[in-house]
């Protein structure tokens, strides 16, 4: 038997999914089971494992002896032989989700020097490459027979117009440094396209999409034929909208003035100017920005539960109450980047789709979005379908009204079944 784990590092979580390969059928990996552990570095971490193929029983516990990402996957791997009696010598491959890839545009087997070569890349990615790297470590250790294949949520932009994916900087400094546009959740996006396209019966190289995801770390994509060709996301995950933690995009000087001594705004004043390091400059526009800073939460539904979304249609209203502002700057920046991604793929767009914890989960913004973006020619949103979208257990829902217009969808993304189809079709990696 041969099976797959696809294992998915969050900044605070881990995602693991167990598939079952045939080589007969190897475009449909089947899922065996999924488990899921957060709260990693709050203990004690909230551990769950889910199986579909074992009687469709599920487990949910508290683990004080989980630390780390490491500790999370080991006591995978101790449940998964105690619960499902599965013969770890099996697993053939590990689909690791590696958020920054840099110059690699295509899934690679863990050696050592790709491991390097993505260490070397954590900087650009603080959230999620330590993360991945520290799972991708430990599965090396405690399956050393399994193949550890690295995918990358950046390959899926590779194909960038290069006055998309270029900054109008010093252009040797560029290149000698890899400083451009890359893009993130490619995983996401490469299932939003796949499932898109077999909803809609056309073939995903014919297909244009605006698709959204937005979770905690949030972004946009315009995909034309098949390919990325913008998105919001660039040098790291941290441009483009806000997330829970992080800015999105600021003015550049911004970090400057928000360090300075000066009680008014930034000096020159050598006396009271202060240096701003990297590391100080990302901890705060990754980690002390984004949605917590505006209300003191993360969770977007507690935010969309407070604010006052009536005077939406209103542009020039004015509010004071943070979860009102919250909810209408992350509205705003959606709709800049959808209006331009609109104009980009020449109005000729089959959908807009949104994907990802709050994309899937919020009637609300999806509601918002909606009203707006009517005026560009997509389907106005049926209250009913877009109320119920969490009860339906479709892949694919579609939440306008069916009025032929351009289309307004949910996807359920899934990033651990994505790689485990990638990793599947991938002859080079069953030879």
């Amino acid at each position: 038997m041969s099976l797959v784990l696809a294992v998915n590092a969050g900044s605070s979580s881990l995602k693991i999914s167990l598939f079952r390969r045939s080589a007969d059928n190897a475009a449909n990996p089947a899922l065996l089971l999924s488990s899921s552990t957060s709260s990693i570095f709050a203990p004690p971490a909230r551990f769950k494992l889910s199986f579909v193929a074992f009687q469709h029983r599920s487990l949910s516990e508290e683990v004080d002896s989980i630390h780390d990402h490491e500790s999370a996957f080991k006591y995978f791997l101790h449940r998964l032989k105690e619960e499902a009696s599965v013969d770890t010598i099996d697993i053939k491959h590990i689909a690791h989700r590696v958020v920054h890839g840099g110059d690699y545009i295509s899934p690679v087997v863990i050696f050592e020097e790709s491991y390097h070569h993505i260490k070397k890349l954590s900087d650009l990615a603080p959230l999620h490459n330590g993360s991945a790297l520290s799972v991708i470590s430990s599965a090396i250790k405690a399956l050393p027979h399994a193949k550890s294949i690295a995918f990358f949520d950046s390959a899926f932009h590779k194909d960038l117009p290069t006055h998309v994916a270029t900054y109008a900087i010093n252009q040797q400094v560029a290149h000698e440094k890899g400083l451009k546009r890359y893009g993130f959740h490619g995983l996401s996006y490469a299932f939003i396209l796949r499932a898109v396209a077999a909803h809609l019966n056309k073939a995903p190289d014919t297909l244009n999409i605006i698709a959204l995801h937005i979770g905690s770390g949030a972004s946009m994509c315009a995909i034309r034929n098949g390919q990325s060709i913008d998105t919001s996301m660039g040098l790291t995950p941290l441009s483009g909208l806000p997330g829970a933690t992080r800015a999105g995009d600021i003015d550049a000087s911004l970090i400057f003035h928000y360090t300075s001594r000066s009680p008014a705004h930034m000096s020159h004043d050598p006396s009271i100017s202060k240096e701003v390091k990297v590391t100080e400059a990302e901890d705060i526009l990754n980690f002390k920005s984004g949605w917590k800073a505006l209300t003191g939460t993360a969770d977007f539904k507690e935010i969309t539960e407070k604010a006052d979304t009536s005077a939406l249609s209103d542009p020039m209203s004015r509010t004071a109450d943070p979860n009102t502002l919250a909810f209408r700057i992350m509205l705003d920046r959606i709709l800049h980047f959808a209006g331009a991604y609109h104009l980009a793929l020449h109005g000729n767009v089959d959908a807009l789709v949104f994907a990802g914890g709050v994309g899937e989960r919020s009637a609300e913004l999806r509601r918002a979005v909606g009203e707006a973006v009517a005026c560009l020619g997509f389907a106005v949103i049926d209250e009913t379908k877009n109320s119920q979208v969490n009860d339906d257990e479709g892949i694919i829902v579609d939440i306008g009204k069916g009025d032929g217009r351009k289309r307004m969808l949910v996807c359920h993304t899934d990033e651990q079944l994505e790689m485990a189809i990638e990793c599947s079709l991938a002859r080079e990696f069953w030879v």
